[in-house]
């Protein structure tokens, strides 16, 4: 009957390690890719925004480091004249898309420096 009892506990604790670790794991995978692109989503907007009214002040290396989905977006723009809805509409959405992950790819490799950090010091 011991050797049951023992065993039981063995199990249970094993459970409750199991639990806090699948807990840990999704912290971890909030922090590491999904709030990384919530925030890079943001960023890269705010960034778009700030590149389109200050594109004729500033450097165009400046506003090609800071938003390089404007550049890129002016690049793949096709020259056939459609709507201006058209192609103000996917100039946008190809330029918020680049910024997105531009900025996403940023704060992805420093939360995979921060948690590697964490976890060399624990």
């Amino acid at each position: 009957m011991i050797p049951d009892l023992a065993a039981r506990r063995m199990k249970s604790r094993a459970a409750r390690n199991a639990l806090i670790e699948s807990l840990r794991m999704q912290k971890r995978l909030f922090f590491r890719w999904i709030f990384p692109a919530i925030l890079g989503l943001l960023v890269g907007f705010l960034a778009l925004a700030w590149a389109i009214t200050s594109e004729s002040n500033q450097p165009v290396s400046l506003v090609s480091l800071v938003s390089p989905g404007l550049k890129i977006a002016e690049l793949l723009m096709p020259s056939a004249h459609e709507s201006l809805a058209w192609t103000f509409g996917w100039f946008l959405r190809i330029a918020i898309s680049v910024n997105a992950i531009f900025y996403f790819s940023i704060f992805v490799l420093l939360a995979y420096l921060v948690d590697r950090r964490r976890s060399e010091n624990s």
